[in-house]
């Protein structure tokens, strides 16, 4: 077995799998639509508010939602279903992503392909060095007629945003989206502005070109709930993007590739609801945080894992656990999701990295080692 065969048979959003699976005396449900939500800010008052309650037939509905979402945004995006499933994750945990990968593999139209298939708008930024906190937040525009100063959104407020290669632009400028990320809210001029909900940031990183760049500092990267990456695709893969755009495919025409939404506002915010509910046992919990007290007493590693990762691990793996069918956490779950939720919460010691370790190798170790609940 290869480690492309292991990686796919225990970590789905690596893999892209979603498992059919349904509680026992139950038959597994066939693929439907996708969800959002809460309670809408007074800049957004036309959004409903977040329900407390959801039956079991909406709670299903919402997860098949969410299934046939992979297959609508591969309409457009060819062979990155890892980075939907993670994406789905992420909307359901109300958490951001951190997605990696070199130019060209289509990050971009990935964002704007899961905004349109989950009926949501989605803006796209671009740092560079110059930009301003301001051109992200907004700020106040002196009006001339009235002799006032008003409020200008900027780009933030948005339901999807893509801060495109946000390691470009200095730390000043990405402290702007701390705010936003951990408060859904921006303060300008001493007034907090409430952002729509859902909010997700969708930030990129080129993991090849470092020179002129600004890396994160370990604090804002633990406000993303994961951290993806989107590889090159395989050749036939390579070769159905290439057909398709010798058959004249435009990325930028949604409509002529049949990309329409499959999932809305009320379906996540059913899939939320739902998600939440599904069971986690006290030997889970054990489990989560013994890997999360790992990463801090590993030679390896410098900087462990946080109590927020943990309960970042436990969220995702709760979310996974649902979309799968089921209504409770298994070790397996929490083994799917530690990669992608803690690849980015730990920080290797100098001398580990010069030996070729890595945080996903690191974290494969511990997976082996640390003992699983029965």
């Amino acid at each position: 077995m290869t480690e492309r065969d292991i990686q796919a048979s225990t970590d789905p959003v690596a893999a892209g799998t979603w498992q059919q699976t349904a509680p026992p005396g139950q038959t597994a449900p066939p693929e439907h639509p996708a969800p959002p939500g809460q309670t809408a800010p007074p800049e957004h008052p036309e959004q409903p508010a977040h329900p407390s309650e959801v039956s079991p037939g909406e709670a299903e509905a919402a997860r098949q939602a969410l299934v046939k979402l992979r297959a609508e945004v591969g309409k457009a995006v060819v062979g990155q279903d890892a980075a939907v499933t993670g994406l789905v994750i992420a909307a359901l945990c109300r958490g951001h992503v951190l997605l990696e990968g070199v130019p060209g593999v289509a990050k971009t139209l990935l964002m704007r392909t899961f905004a349109r298939a989950l009926a949501l708008e989605g803006k796209r930024v671009q740092f560079t060095p110059d930009l301003m906190p301001g051109d992200i937040t907004g700020s106040l525009v002196y009006d001339t007629a009235t002799a006032k100063f008003s409020f200008k959104e900027g780009p933030v407020f948005t339901n999807l945003l893509l801060a495109d290669e946000i390691n470009r632009t200095p730390p000043k400028t990405q402290a702007a989206l701390l705010e936003a990320m951990e408060e859904r809210q921006v303060t300008v001029d001493g007034r907090p502005r409430r952002l729509p909900d859902p909010f997700l940031v969708i930030a990129t990183q080129n993991p090849v070109e470092y020179e002129g760049t600004y890396p994160l500092p370990e604090a804002q990267l633990d406000r993303f709930l994961l951290k993806l990456t989107m590889p090159l695709p395989p050749r036939a893969e390579e070769i159905e993007i290439v057909s398709r755009h010798a058959a004249g495919f435009d990325p930028r025409d949604l409509d002529a590739a049949g990309v329409r939404p499959v999932a809305n506002l009320t379906d996540l915010q059913a899939g939320r609801a739902a998600a939440r509910k599904v069971t986690v046992g006290p030997d889970v919990i054990g489990y989560v945080v013994d890997m999360a007290r790992a990463t801090r007493q590993s030679p390896a590693v410098q900087l462990g894992v946080s109590p927020r990762g943990a309960t970042a691990l436990l969220a995702t793996a709760q979310a996974w656990a649902w979309l799968s069918g089921r209504d409770y956490v298994s070790p397996d779950d929490v083994k799917a999701l530690a990669r992608p939720t803690l690849r980015h919460r730990i920080e290797l010691h100098p001398e580990a990295e010069l030996e070729g370790s890595t945080a996903d190798g690191v974290l494969d170790g511990l997976l082996a080692s640390v003992p699983v609940p029965r």
